[in-house]
């Protein structure tokens, strides 16, 4: 057997949008990434790309029944590992609580 490839993401959960008390930023998407608890360890995952994948009822012309809405993470939220994330598309608000990836992409190494 040939080994497994690497995992080139690492997941994450949607909190939500940046917001205050009485108002919500919809341009930024709130991210929880896995194993990620402080402000230190962020600093790794800044410019990296997110992925929001989705499926569709219909293929598109490839052939492909998946939808992926790219993003970026922009900076820390808070202290505890919480990240902020520009996406090319504003995500929907069904999509808070759901999943997106965390590619180890690009590198600022």
């Amino acid at each position: 057997m040939s080994p497994r490839p690497p995992k080139l993401h690492v997941d994450g959960a949607i909190l939500g949008y940046q917001r205050g008390l009485r108002n919500q930023n919809n341009n930024i998407s709130l991210i929880k990434i896995k194993g990620v608890d402080t402000k230190d360890e962020v600093d790794f995952y800044l410019g990296k790309k997110v992925a929001f994948i989705t499926k569709a009822e219909t293929a598109d012309k490839f052939g492909n029944k998946f939808r992926v809405n790219w993003g970026k993470v922009c900076r820390a939220h808070g202290s505890n590992g919480v990240v902020r994330c520009r996406f090319r598309r504003n995500l929907p608000p069904q999509a808070i609580g759901g999943k997106v990836r965390v590619m180890l992409y690009p590198s600022r190494v």
